[in-house]
């Protein structure tokens, strides 16, 4: 990983690298960035959510990836929630880890980094399952051959497509983590 670290990171010290890392990879503008670090910043006050980041030996935050454990209540359960039930699968909700984001800087991708962001984030969840979604349809993340479609399958991941084009499930075993990965859904 050309010297790059894997570690725990002090996201909310943080958030600006890391949102500027999530913009390159992800194609945000500043309006979105705006939003969204308002959404880390709440989400870090939730028990149990934690972080880590992949950083360059002159401290360069080039990855991230964070989540907390999951709450029914919370807003990304309830929009994912109705497409799981139709497949029986609504039971990966109870006892989780919410993946909530993983990026890498498009210049530090091909190198394994969003895979070990995500295998050690899994690996150290207290709970027995994570879970993990794209949010879109039309992001670069959500292309056919990007990266982040490219991660599911090195983790293990294999694909069972549904919900009418609408979502797509896909489960995958990681170390002692039962990770399932559900992408795209509606962002709505």
């Amino acid at each position: 990983m050309d010297d790059v670290a894997v570690g725990p990171l002090d996201l909310a010290a943080r958030v600006d690298d890391a949102l500027a890392v999530q913009a390159l990879a992800f194609g945000l503008s500043d309006e979105e960035i705006a939003v969204r670090r308002h959404i880390v910043l709440r989400h870090l006050g939730c028990p149990g959510a934690r972080a880590l980041g992949a950083t360059t030996p002159e401290g360069r935050l080039v990855g991230f990836v964070y989540g907390m454990p999951n709450d029914r209540a919370h807003w990304w359960s309830t929009v994912v929630e109705p497409y799981l039930r139709n497949e029986c699968l609504d039971h990966w909700l109870d006892d989780s880890f919410t993946i909530t984001e993983l990026h890498v800087h498009p210049g530090y991708q091909h190198r394994g980094l969003g895979r070990a962001l995500i295998t050690r984030i899994t690996d150290e969840a207290a709970e027995p399952r994570s879970i993990l979604s794209a949010i879109d349809t039309e992001s670069p993340a959500a292309a056919p051959n990007s990266p982040a479609q490219r991660t599911r399958p090195a983790a293990g991941a294999t694909a069972n497509n549904n919900h009418g084009g609408k979502a797509k499930i896909a489960g995958a075993r990681q170390s002692a983590a039962d990770t399932h990965f559900l992408a795209p859904h509606p962002y709505s």
